[in-house]
């Protein structure tokens, strides 16, 4: 009877090599290692281009490794990034502004942005692009769902950390809420909006709202619609506004759910 043994791979790098980038945690090498191998050889690099190559490759692994972990923390969804974006037909915009934004001067600016039109256009898709471009050249993130940033501030003023909580906000480079506005905003909701907005614009700090209502319609739904139009005032006063129209991805038989 004839048995045919099976044998894994050889390692190219060779185990005293892996063992070596395992002790120094550089293990992600192990990926690009043997392809800038053959290209030194190919290229007849010097040992200094060689070695420059590589640990560009590492920094570059280690930046997006950093980048990925802080886009979670910030609560951005992974896969709504700029790359994954795809206009759908029938949209329309102000694409030469949106390319601007892109370039996030309206951030470095300290200028609010509002993304306004209708449910299902993609909204908190573009948001949310955003924000992983700020995150990538480390600008602090938060992104929050307003309902969840209301429910968030009233369960600290039952804790008494009201105050630690709005010096967290005001402390962020970009602060992207979702859904604003969405129904009605109550007593203490109309107060929270107004004290958050009162910082944030004390510090230069930028807001990006996404809303399927217009600023102006945001007063009928406050409580207190002298709070709300203070609130208002400071987070237009020196804002952006890209305003999308057309019809939602959740209209279109057949088409998969998308975001807002």
């Amino acid at each position: 009877m004839t048995t045919t043994s099976t044998t894994s791979p050889a390692d190219p790098l060779g185990a005293d090599l892996t063992a070596l980038l395992r002790t120094l945690k550089l293990s992600g090498m192990k990926d690009t290692l043997p392809e800038r191998l053959s290209l030194a050889k190919t290229r007849g690099l010097s040992h200094h281009q060689f070695l420059e190559q590589v640990l560009s490759d590492e920094v570059a692994r280690r930046e997006h490794a950093s980048a990925d972990r802080r886009s979670l923390r910030a609560g951005l969804i992974p896969r709504m990034r700029i790359e994954t974006w795809t206009e759908p037909a029938n949209l329309t915009y102000d694409r030469q502004a949106f390319a601007d934004l892109l370039t996030l001067r309206f951030l470095e600016a300290g200028h609010n942005l509002l993304v306004l039109g209708p449910v299902g256009i993609g909204k908190t898709h573009l948001a949310t692009a955003l924000g992983h471009i700020a995150v990538r050249r480390r600008h602090t993130t938060w992104m929050v769902r307003a309902e969840k940033l209301f429910t968030r501030l009233r369960a600290a003023r039952l804790d008494h950390t009201l105050e630690t909580e709005f010096d967290r906000l005001a402390r962020l480079d970009l602060l992207i809420i979702d859904d604003f506005a969405l129904k009605a905003l109550d007593t203490i909701t109309t107060n929270d909006f107004y004290e958050l907005a009162v910082e944030r614009h004390a510090r230069g700090a930028t807001t990006l709202i996404t809303s399927n209502r217009d600023p102006s319609e945001w007063l009928d739904l406050a409580a207190d619609q002298l709070l709300a139009q203070a609130a208002v005032d400071r987070l237009t006063g020196h804002a952006h506004t890209l305003i999308l129209d057309g019809p939602s991805y959740r209209q279109r038989p057949g088409s998969p759910t998308r975001p807002s």
